[in-house]
């Protein structure tokens, strides 16, 4: 049999690497990655090895299914879409479009089936109630952007290939290469950038694969990354470090913020971060001093308390530098299509606006017109008008990925009707009345709609399908247009994506078609990333707003807190694995095979004074919550704080994930507050949150 090479784009991650998959007949017979790939130049992680198994996995749901009597039972398309207009348009009818709610997951982000359409649905649904997983990780960034950009995807992503000096805080690239930073082998990088002589810090709890790798590691204390910040924003003005260069004329809010962290000498914020001051001014410094650097923090940033501010300081201290839109510094990736900063007048714009309506039950402020993920159960649960009746939940599993999943997975239970577009019969999807099953991603086109706006280096790529999807199966984009339908008869009528993309990249500012870039082997390289302001920027006042009104009145919140005691006891942090990016990755078995991973990290010295020893069951208590977990001992972790992995938990019933059910892990989700979030942006804080430790005897 003929054996034929395919290129592919993978879809698992946001390192978007391209891949060699090799066929013969309808089967699988090897993926390596693509060295013809513009962008990765062949790198490969263990995820995109993973795309045979998810192809093949025969829990992976190739037909509808709906719910009868308690028990699922499979379905025709047309009786499954006949079961959701008889009962959620009956809904919306009887109690109006907010009774309507929608969740989105991640993995849509990295399918234009999806994120291109979900916008449609959620005008025909006319609902205000949308959530997504950016509340879980990422919203402080995009807010912080908008706040002083003017965009929400204005994110400035390190130059690393002419970067001599990078300050990095919660983030681990060499486990994710790259977050809201598209970096294919962060490994390979990082090496030439020590090798001609670059600097590497990282900041982190944990000594991370990442800050193995590096020239410095620092140990702080969870969630001080906003101590640590201030410090540095402080002496940069102390010491005269302060010189923006060209940003200057470009500026709004310099003495605003010379003004306001005046309170915030390093001398003050360790207590809060656990870095001494003298170590905290060298960075300032060595920041300043650096001919090509810059300041990047990813999760661990946003998932805090003060998540926004800490976003907003991290790019104050790129421009008080001069370390923004420079090369080798942070600069802004101009994305051939879907880029909205690169649309309209350049240089100014309306801006960001946040609170255009607020949750019904917390009064929580809508954020890029989503309301916060952990609001939902309560949406779901508190009579009244505008109780969320019914529910769509796209690509999602927030019954695992968001805190106190058991009080969420109590609320499904409690709606009227939800609808489930999903290919694993999962831990949220087991509520659902009826699951609609998308296609395997190597049935699907490829074309990243977010990930060039984060990429180190501009580029344009497109991926067609391995194989044509089985007979009768729609594309998701189908499916979200006959979704959206059902209430708008005029969606339908939207094109398909390839026309989508096609115009996308007429109107872009490379002026390119799709028959261009399908016919480049490999995609088309459009160079490294270029100087951007003051073109870039879609403020009202058309600068950099370095001090916008909330990071201002955030500053007495922090002094609030630098007064309140620290408490005793231990905090509890997540972590990453290159093999389980997202919860169903549990399920393939070239991910799902070694060591177990769903283990509590716990320095030594923590572990004797606990009395617990390596390989050990140590039950974990917050509040009313409580799981069992066993210990793993390193000091790569600091003393005082303990690491679970996210995504764990599959030993709900009603789930068929039978490769993840074999070692099911817990939840470190369950530990957490649903109440604790990040109120500028919403965002659920998962890290750094007290927690009670005793052995399970």
């Amino acid at each position: 049999m003929e054996t034929l090479s395919h290129y592919r784009i993978c879809p698992l991650c946001e390192a978007c690497c391209g891949l060699e998959v090799r066929t013969q007949g309808d089967k699988v017979i090897g993926i390596r990655g693509a060295g013809q790939d513009v962008f990765s130049h062949g790198y490969i992680c263990p995820k995109g090895f993973s795309l045979k198994d998810l192809h093949e996995d025969p829990d992976r749901l190739r037909t509808p299914l709906i719910k009868r009597d308690g028990a699922f039972v499979e379905a025709s398309w047309d009786e499954a879409f006949a079961e959701i207009e008889r009962r959620l348009v009956a809904i919306r009818e009887q109690h109006g479009p907010d009774a309507l709610a929608l969740v989105l997951g991640n993995p849509s982000a990295h399918k234009v089936g999806l994120l291109a359409y979900v916008p449609r649905l959620i005008k025909a649904l006319g609902t205000r109630n949308f959530f997504s997983a950016s509340t879980l990780d990422q919203m402080p960034k995009q807010l912080g952007a908008g706040l002083m950009f003017g965009h929400w995807l204005s994110i400035a992503v390190p130059d690393i290939e002419r970067c001599d000096y990078l300050l990095m805080l919660g983030a681990n690239p060499m486990v994710s290469n790259g977050s809201l930073w598209t970096v294919p082998d962060y490994r390979g990088k990082a090496k030439a950038m020590r090798e001609r002589g670059g600097r590497i810090v990282v900041v982190d709890p944990r000594r991370t694969e990442t800050a193995a790798q590096a020239d410095e590691h620092l140990a702080i204390r969870p969630g001080g990354d906003v101590y640590l910040l201030l410090g540095l924003v402080h002496t940069l003005f102390d010491e005269g470090l302060a010189k923006p260069g060209r940003l200057a004329e470009w500026t709004n809010g310099i003495e605003a913020l010379r003004e306001a962290v005046l309170p915030f000498t390093p001398e003050r914020m360790v207590a809060g971060c656990g870095i001494d001051a003298a170590t905290q001014r060298r960075l300032a410094r060595e920041l300043a001093d650096a001919p090509r650097g810059c300041v990047y923090g990813r999760l661990g940033t946003c998932t805090q308390r003060f998540g926004t501010l800490n976003s907003l300081l991290i790019d104050a201290l790129n421009v008080l530098t001069g370390k923004l839109d420079a090369p080798g510094g942070a600069m802004f990736p101009k994305a051939a299509a879907f880029a909205a900063n690169t649309a309209g007048a350049p240089g100014s714009g309306r801006g960001v606006r946040t609170g255009r309506h607020a949750s019904r039950v917390s009064g929580a402020p809508e954020v890029f017109g989503e309301l916060p993920i952990t609001l939902l159960a309560e949406e779901i649960e508190t009579a009244g008008a505008g109780q969320v009746k019914a529910l769509i939940a796209i690509a999602a599993n927030p019954v695992l990925s968001t805190p106190n999943g058991a009080r969420l997975s109590r609320a499904l239970e409690g709606l009227d009707f939800m609808v489930s577009l999903d290919i694993y019969l999962n831990e949220t999807s087991r509520h659902a009345d009826v699951i609609l099953p998308g296609l395997s991603p190597l049935e699907d086109l490829h074309y990243d709609v977010a990930f060039p706006q984060l990429s180190h280096r501009n580029h344009a790529r497109f991926s067609g399908p391995v194989f044509a999807p089985p007979a009768g199966q729609p594309q998701e984009w189908e499916t979200l247009l006959r979704l959206a339908a059902l209430f708008d008869p005029e969606a339908a009528a939207m094109p398909g994506p390839e026309a989508l993309i096609d115009q996308a990249l007429r109107h872009g500012p490379y002026g390119l078609t799709l028959d261009q870039v399908k016919a480049s082997d490999g995609g088309i390289d459009l160079g490294p990333l270029q100087p951007r302001i003051p073109e870039l920027l879609r403020t009202p006042s058309g600068r950099i707003e370095l001090a916008p009104p909330q990071l201002l009145a955030e500053l007495a919140h922090v002094n609030e807190a630098l007064l309140t005691p620290q408490p005793d006891g231990m905090l509890l942090i997540g972590r990453r694995d290159v093999r389980s990016g997202n919860s169903w990755m549990h399920n393939l078995p070239v991910l799902a095979k070694g060591p177990e991973r769903c283990t509590l990290l716990m320095n030594p010295t923590d572990a004797e004074r606990l009395g617990l020893a390596d390989g050990a069951i140590a039950r974990l208590k917050a509040g009313a919550a409580e799981l069992l977990a066993p210990v793993a001992l390193t000091t790569d972790l600091m003393s005082g704080v303990v690491s679970l992995p996210h995504g764990w938990g599959h030993d709900l019933p009603g789930s068929r994930l039978s490769r993840a059910a074999e070692r099911p892990g817990v939840n470190m989700n369950a530990l957490l507050d649903d109440r604790l979030r990040d109120p500028l942006s919403g965002n659920a804080v998962l890290s750094g949150v007290l927690v009670e430790i005793l052995p399970s005897h």
